[in-house]
């Protein structure tokens, strides 16, 4: 039996209460984070627009433990911010007619956080952590048993008064969703049964969900504002849907009016400084900084110093849809723009 010490002594034990009240903001229960999920979500796996590979496994798996009266079994979510890893964690659990429990791994930061939101759980709920690459090594290692044999194998007190102690746990079901597949460890990546990409959403797709969320908040969208919308939301329902709000903003105050054409979509993105690319200021600058670099490759810290902005903003905001519109590409010396990239951004006139 592996023995995690855990620095937990038997008086916080005895303190069950008091240490799920620690924990409280660390982990909501669904009903209550039902009232403020975005009216877009939807409420079951079928009403899911997109990602048709990974909702079919996905009901493969979940009707076979249902058959077998099983939890399902843990679950890793990969792929880009803004795709929906969260509401199918939501989903799955509701598949599964059980509670969803959420947590984010940043808050996990001691042994007694992860203790005790397990102790916390009931047979068969489900335990969503999200960004769980972030997780520290401890705790991670306290996962290990509980995913695996659904126990919790622990060192209270200290040098000879230290002994060991399992507690058994309910059988749940752990949902990781992370935009870092490769920062998660080997043995935490192998304990899930379940492992599925989210791929990005095609313009169809997404041109669906706008027309959906558009009639929600009682905007008229005509089929070509709304196609033209999901082609430069980036593949992304979330920024798809961040977009739709802002152009709506505009058509309200400036237009006075709820009726959106291609015309007024414009000059809303406009405003904005989006171009038909779904390109904002950042994604030009980024661009045009490469450009005056005549083709040397450079490093993303230097292009994060020149441009005043966050690295990591760069790597995993601007660089994914840069490289998808081909106007990027990173080699081993550093960033290069491509000729379709710089024939882009020679296109843009200063005024933009």
């Amino acid at each position: 039996m592996a023995i995690i010490s855990s620095n937990i002594g038997d008086n916080e034990f005895s303190l069950r209460k008091k240490e799920l009240r620690l924990v409280d903001s660390k982990i909501i229960p669904e009903e209550k984070r039902n009232n403020n999920l975005n009216l877009a979500r939807p409420l079951n796996l079928k009403e899911f627009i997109g990602q048709e590979h990974l909702k079919s496994s996905l009901r493969i798996a979940i009707d076979a433990a249902i058959y077998r009266k099983e939890p399902l079994e843990h679950t890793l979510l990969y792929g880009q911010p803004g795709l929906g890893k969260t509401t199918l964690a939501f989903l799955i659990a509701h598949e599964m007619n059980t509670k969803c429990r959420i947590a984010t791994a940043p808050a996990i930061e001691r042994p007694r956080d992860i203790v005790g939101l397990l102790l916390g759980l009931k047979e068969g709920e489900v335990l969503f952590i999200d960004e769980i690459h972030r997780l520290n090594k401890l705790t991670e290692e306290l996962l290990y048993s509980a995913m695996e044999d659904f126990r919790l194998d622990l060192t209270m007190g200290a040098n000879r008064g230290a002994r060991c102690r399992t507690i058994n746990l309910p059988r749940f079901t752990l949902v990781g969703a992370t935009t870092k597949l490769a920062s998660i460890s080997p043995p935490l990546r192998d304990r899930f049964g379940i492992s599925q990409k989210i791929e990005f959403y095609t313009y169809d797709e997404l041109q669906q969900i706008i027309a959906n969320f558009s009639r929600l908040i009682n905007i008229c969208l005509d089929d070509e504002a709304s196609y033209d919308l999901a082609k430069i939301s980036r593949g992304t329902p979330r920024i798809a849907l961040r977009l739709l709000r802002r152009v709506r903003d505009y058509a309200q105050v400036i237009q006075e009016t709820n009726i959106i054409s291609v015309n007024l979509l414009k000059k809303a993105l406009n405003s904005y400084q989006i171009d038909e690319k779904g390109l904002d200021s950042l994604d030009r600058q980024y661009l045009s900084f490469l450009s005056q670099n005549n083709h040397i490759p450079t490093g993303l810290d230097s292009i994060a110093a020149a441009l005043g902005d966050d690295s990591s903003v760069l790597e995993f905001v601007v660089e994914p849809y840069l490289i998808q519109m081909g106007f990027l590409k990173r080699t081993p010396r550093g960033r290069l723009i491509t000729a379709l990239g710089k024939k882009y951004i020679d296109s843009k006139n200063d005024n933009f």
